[in-house]
């Protein structure tokens, strides 16, 4: 059964540093890595955007707003959270470089703009540099973080999803699961969450009002922003049992994102059975190439091995779905006892309604490249870079060791 995961650290023998991070926008500072520059000439402008304190999601909104230009129009390479400083890039179509450079907009700054021949897409990027500042750090920071580095720099930082992907209650994962095995009831239950998950005590009441079937008071306590569980309650109050219809409710976008937390969760789960052998190659993995993603079935480890150790390639664990590649061996019964102990099986990812998850490959570990740490006192700040689709909190957790 799928509950929570304990994330080991790569580094568990070197202490960490303790301390805490984002204390400020000003303490976790992100950047683009772009897969390429615009040519300077075409219908879609690239507007490099720098924005602080809100989502990408809520940025593009923003700006669709005053442009008043459809939100799908506008394209992006990647998501970005809300706390910190960010830059990044989004494409506009038939938007001139004077007229995107003169616009104003509260929590957003166009930094550059540039015009290009194509629509920017998810995943036109090739990573992300990260400046963070970790503050209240021991006395022998300076000396425990460049041994963290090293070990980082040569065998790989896990590539954790972390408590990031799981949701504010840390449950998004245990509904998408309740939503592969279709238990209706257990999708409302965990949607509802806990009530030592929360601080407000008003949403902690509406979770207790709910736990002891009072639906009325629940409804009445529940915070205006926790819409889908309004929604759900709302249909549940009128036709009291069909926990599938109340499910409905939900948009399709929150559905995906519960099934791809669990993906991540699964996909976690893999990385910390191999934490200890996470730059090694093993017979029956599917290894990919950091180069361009692909992926290849390993058939004789010690040949491989000589390019994982020079991190051209590494293993890769699975992203479950449908569709997805299985490994051999070993390796794949592993990945199938991940599976049976979830309850779940793959032919349960073929969803209908859209919501298909058909899977793929993700790499075990990744490079850390352009790191660099200084200490001052009980604030240390760190510098790297990490390939997209991976997050600098499975590297700033290996320092701190704290998370």
């Amino acid at each position: 059964m799928i509950d929570k995961l304990k994330h080991p650290y790569l580094t568990a023998d070197i202490p960490g540093i303790g301390g805490t991070i984002k204390g400020s926008s000003e303490d976790f500072m992100v950047e683009e890595i772009p897969s390429y520059i615009p040519c300077g000439s075409g219908e879609h402008c690239y507007l490099t955007i720098e924005k602080r304190g809100i989502s990408t999601l809520e940025a593009i909104s923003r700006i669709a707003k005053i442009l008043k230009v459809p939100e799908r129009d506008i394209g992006y390479a990647g998501m970005k959270d809300a706390v910190g400083v960010t830059r990044q890039t989004i494409s506009i179509q038939r938007l001139t470089p004077e007229k995107a450079l003169d616009l104003k907009l509260d929590g957003v700054k166009i930094v550059a703009a540039e015009r290009h021949s194509n629509k920017l897409k998810l995943g036109h990027l090739k990573g992300n540099s990260f400046c963070i500042v970790i503050r209240g750090v021991s006395d022998s920071a300076a000396e425990l973080v460049p041994p963290i580095l090293d070990m980082l720099g040569t065998r790989g930082v896990p590539n954790y999803f972390g408590y990031q992907r799981y949701g504010v209650q840390g449950n998004s994962h245990l509904i998408g699961a309740a939503m592969l095995r279709q238990e209706w009831r257990e999708c409302v239950d965990w949607l509802m969450g806990e009530p030592d998950s929360v601080r407000d005590q008003e949403w902690s009441d509406a979770i207790s009002a709910y736990r002891r079937g009072d639906l009325h008071d629940a409804l009445r306590l529940f915070p205006r922003h926790c819409r889908s569980e309004r929604d759900v309650l709302q249909r549940l109050v009128s036709r009291p049992g069909e926990y599938e219809k109340a499910f409905s409710a939900v948009h399709p976008r929150l559905k995906k994102l519960y099934l791809s937390a669990t993906q991540s969760f699964l996909f976690d789960q893999t990385v910390a059975l191999r934490i200890g052998r996470l730059d090694e190659i093993i017979a029956g993995d599917l290894a990919c190439k950091h180069a361009n993603g692909a992926c290849f079935l390993v058939e004789d480890a010690l040949v491989e091995q000589e390019r994982a150790a020079v991190f051209e390639i590494s293993a890769t664990g699975p992203m479950f779905g449908s569709k997805m590649k299985m490994p051999e061996g070993a390796v794949q019964e592993t990945e199938y006892e991940i599976l049976a102990q979830s309850g779940l099986t793959l032919n349960l990812f073929d969803l209908q309604g859209g919501l298909r998850m058909e899977g793929e490959r993700r790499p075990l570990r990744v490079p850390v490249e352009d790191f660099s740490c200084s200490v001052s006192g009980d604030v240390a700040t760190v510098k790297f870079s990490l390939p997209k689709g991976s997050y600098a909190t499975s590297l700033v957790r290996e320092i701190t060791k704290t998370f």
